[in-house]
């Protein structure tokens, strides 16, 4: 629904009290802009748990005649909870980052307020995704790995310091762009795209969820993402426990 917060309906779906919950809107990245956020919330000590969701239907705005499109993306949902902690572990460092002028290559032309739904759209076939496919891969290959390499030296780590890299899973070629850039084998990279597709927000919880088991704690953790805005980030994470 456009209104209300698709997290106000989690929320009462779930049973949560004495608490609030809001959607944030970051294409691809917005997982990864929520965790961000809800870690600064976790810090300031005034809130103890904070359950972060990435969760899209993608196939609802997917014009299923547009085969450059239709064919890349899933629909899925992830969530994470996150808690205080006096141990060196968790959510360690990040960045996040925007440029608007990207907005043009990726977008839903049609249904908002700027252009509202109308018999012309609806046959213009305007509520579906329009991307166009070559500016989003330049921007998202060199995006993603500038930013990630960015936070690693910050951080002083060092490809052996790296257990594994979180990309979102938007296109093979762009994940293994990045993990060339970081200098990291195949082996240390989550891929899961070949049997999800691009769930985008989901991308990045689905990914630990489905790893979790390998995870140990204290394990250096890169989280990537770039999506629609254009917007991208990468956050430094230690794992916090053992499955």
């Amino acid at each position: 629904m456009q209104f209300p917060a698709t997290a106000n309906i989690i929320s009462d779906k779930v049973g949560i009290k004495n608490a609030f919950s809001y959607d944030l809107n970051a294409g691809c990245s917005g997982f990864l802009f929520a965790l961000d956020t809800a870690t600064k919330f976790i810090e300031s000590g005034q809130y103890k748990k904070i359950v972060v969701v990435g969760a899209e239907k993608m196939s609802s705005i997917v014009d299923y005649t547009d085969r450059a499109v239709c064919c890349i993306f899933g629909d899925g949902a992830g969530a994470v909870l996150l808690e205080p902690t006096t141990e060196e572990i968790g959510v360690m460092d990040s960045k996040l980052q925007v440029d608007g002028s990207g907005r043009i290559h990726l977008h839903q032309k049609a249904g908002g307020s700027v252009k509202p739904a109308s018999h012309e759209t609806i046959d213009a076939r305007e509520h579906y995704i329009y991307q166009e496919g070559q500016p989003v891969f330049k921007w998202a290959v060199s995006k993603m790995a500038d930013i990630s390499i960015e936070v690693m030296k910050r951080n002083n780590l060092t490809a052996d310091d790296i257990a594994w890299l979180v990309p979102h899973q938007a296109n093979l070629r762009i994940i293994d762009a990045t993990g060339k850039r970081m200098e990291l084998p195949k082996e240390k990279v989550m891929v899961n795209i070949q049997k999800y597709g691009n769930t985008t927000s989901a991308t990045l919880p689905l990914c630990l969820w489905e790893w979790e088991k390998q995870l140990k704690k204290g394990d250096n953790l890169i989280l990537s993402a770039f999506g629609a805005g254009f917007t991208w980030g990468a956050i430094y994470l230690k794992w916090a426990y053992n499955s």
